[in-house]
């Protein structure tokens, strides 16, 4: 039956939404996840999907698999949203389900957007339903679900990750919107550059909708021209994504940034300062100096100056908070840091080394005297000793006795740590 309303609500919604997918054949990215005959393909086109978690950045497909699981999959689908349900909704969702169960021998799919922000109560009211098979659970979020989930939840779904979307994909999604008729913008005559649709794709930084949403904003305030085009140009494109496009070309773009890298790594203070202008100024986003500035903190600085690790988070938190252009002064204060600072990459060797034998020594055993529980055998490790009640420290085995004699970080002469004397623990 037409409903007017309903119609009207169609028209009026977000490009985003009337573009989303609603089958697997239309949708775009995790091409690591969906494949011919990849596992979670195989589960919804068979409808034999089971409780599942989908994570990652926004805008990147989690929503759309569930919606087309819905599309897909026979049953009753629920959908609530971890912002604002509650326990009771949740409760008669399951009642609902089980009666389903019981009577018809129907599945229920409960979808929950957001499902990070339930708290303990409420993730503990359906773990009963999920564990029995009264419900199928499937969330979305863009927290890592093994942090900020309850644990029992997590144990009892298959979790998937989702990263950001290519260029290409986003491109593909862009003409998408354009030519289709009944969704899009295919009724219209639209020209957009081939400059401002790269743009678009980049600035998007892997966020469909945010593309989506400059896309719309620029056919809404473009007017057509005498030929009754809507011409979208790279200016056009800048004002709508609320982002100046780089000047420089995409392998230009990644020597600077590798430029910048080594400047800090070399010590160069005016040369790293420079890199870092012209990638601010090329359209750069901040948070990637910040970011760089981070690893690069303990990668090869490291233990000669801890400080320059705090130095790089701290510019990191200025970018978030204060944003361009108030937090070029705090960048450029972190940057000249880590340049004078004393470098060291002990803690890059100690990493690779510890990592090495982590592969290949998979089968080492605890010794008995860490063990969080008694062991009957018999290791000649003796009891845990309590380092403070020995003054701080004691010697003691704490390495598996295949790596007993294992030395992993290796003070170097440089700043601070040429003063460290390491306390290196023997098996007794």
């Amino acid at each position: 039956m037409f409903d007017l309303f309903s119609e009207n609500v169609k028209q009026f919604a977000p490009l985003a939404d009337r573009m989303r997918p609603k089958t697997l054949d239309k949708f775009l990215g995790q091409e690591h996840l969906i494949y011919k005959n990849s596992f979670l393909v195989r589960a919804i086109t068979s409808g034999s999907i089971g409780s599942c978690i989908f994570y990652g950045p926004p805008a990147s497909g989690k929503t759309t698999i569930a919606n087309i699981i819905a599309n897909t999959c026979k049953g009753v689908f629920k959908k609530l949203n971890a912002v604002s349900s509650g326990v009771a909704e949740a409760k008669a969702i399951i009642d609902e389900a089980r009666n389903n169960l019981k009577l018809y021998g129907t599945k229920t799919f409960l979808l929950l957007d957001e499902c990070h922000r339930w708290n303990k109560a409420q993730s503990d009211c359906v773990l009963e339903a999920i564990e029995e098979g009264s419900i199928i659970f499937i969330g979305s979020t863009t927290e890592n679900p093994y942090i900020n989930m309850t644990r029992a939840i997590v144990s009892r779904c298959r979790v998937f990750e989702f990263k950001p979307l290519s260029k290409q994909n986003i491109i593909t999604a862009l003409n998408r919107a354009i030519n289709d008729k009944e969704r899009g913008y295919g009724e219209l005559k639209i020209k957009i550059e081939p400059d401002a649709l790269n743009h678009l794709a980049w600035a998007s930084a892997g966020d469909v909708r945010n593309a989506y949403n400059a896309l719309e904003l620029a056919v809404k305030t473009t007017p057509a021209n005498k030929s009754g085009v809507i011409v979208i140009d790279k200016q056009t494109a800048e004002e709508c994504i609320q982002k100046k496009a780089v000047t420089l070309d995409e392998t230009t773009y990644y020597d600077v940034l590798s430029a910048f890298c080594k400047s800090l790594r070399g010590s160069d203070t005016e040369a790293a300062l420079y890199y870092s202008q012209k990638l601010l100024l090329s359209g750069c986003d901040p948070k990637i100096i910040a970011r760089r500035m981070i690893a690069h903190a303990s990668e090869d600085i490291g233990m000669a100056d801890s400080n320059a690790l705090l130095m790089a988070i701290s510019s990191l938190i200025a970018v978030k908070e204060l944003g361009m252009p108030e937090c070029e002064l705090n960048l450029s204060h972190a940057i000249i840091y880590l340049c004078e600072a004393e470098k060291s990459n002990s803690v890059l060797i100690a990493k690779n080394l510890a990592k090495e034998d982590a592969k290949n020594f998979i089968d080492a055993q605890v010794p008995n005297n860490l063990k969080n529980h008694e062991s009957g055998i018999n290791d000649k490790t003796g009891s845990y000793k309590y380092p403070h009640d020995f003054g701080g420290y004691v010697k003691q085995t704490y390495m598996p006795k295949e790596l007993k004699d294992r030395v992993y970080y290796k003070p170097s002469s440089n700043g601070k740590e040429k003063n460290l004397v390491r306390k290196k623990l023997r098996n007794v």
